[in-house]
């Protein structure tokens, strides 16, 4: 019978190899992490090395598509009124224009539709589109740019308020297509990017339950 060879003591690594292969792996990480993900993911390049492959390009358009999409979606939100200044007088001439009605707060059920939109991008213009949508509802898209490519984000805005979520987003494409189901009652939609030199015109389709497919901003 054959017994493998057993290591000798003088065979095994030595408490200080271990620690410099941990020291060796840790330095690695390091590198990576101040090479590639800070560059790549949030636009910090100490080195510089990040640009040169063109890593910190990518970060700064995830960084500011995100920070565009951030502001206009902040636009579309009307300033909380405080329960204290019903009772003032300066309110009432302004409660029409700022109070939502229950329909708002609690979208119903909306019946099945179909359109056809189509949109124009100017150079480093950036425009919102989104539905109203009650949770659950589902809506098929397909979307596509002619002339050029567009960075888009989207995204959903809960009705009653809360954080806003992304569901896809990406930079330099030509289209998309696919289903979107609202995880809760609010605008659903998509926001656009053109960061190219030429005009591009959007094309999209959507058809399924929601109401309300309008420009934001």
């Amino acid at each position: 019978m054959y017994n493998n060879d057993i290591p000798t003591r003088a065979e095994l690594p030595s408490a200080a190899q271990l620690l410099r292969s941990t020291i060796i792996a840790i330095l690695a990480a390091a590198v990576l992490l101040v090479t590639v993900v800070l560059p790549a993911e949030y636009a910090i390049d100490p080195t510089g090395i990040g640009r040169v492959l063109r890593l910190t390009e990518m970060g700064e358009i995830k960084q500011q598509l995100a920070a565009e999409a951030e502001t206009d979606r902040a636009r579309d939100q009307a300033p909380a009124i405080k329960p204290d200044d019903r009772r003032s007088g300066l309110w009432r001439p302004f409660a029409a224009a700022f109070l939502p009605g229950p329909a708002m707060a609690q979208p119903a059920p909306a019946p099945s539709r179909s359109d056809e939109t189509t949109i124009t991008l100017r150079p480093a213009e950036g425009v919102e589109w989104k539905m109203t949508m009650a949770k659950g509802a589902s809506v098929e898209f397909t979307w596509t740019v002619q002339g050029g490519v567009a960075n888009y984000d989207l995204h959903g805005t809960p009705s009653a308020g809360g954080k806003e979520s992304s569901y896809k987003s990406a930079r330099g494409v030509a289209g998309d297509s696919g289903v979107l189901t609202a995880g809760f009652d609010g605008g659903h939609g998509w926001y656009w990017r053109n960061r190219g030199r030429e005009t591009v015109t959007i094309t999209l389709r959507t058809s399924g339950a929601y109401s309300g497919l309008r420009r934001m901003n």
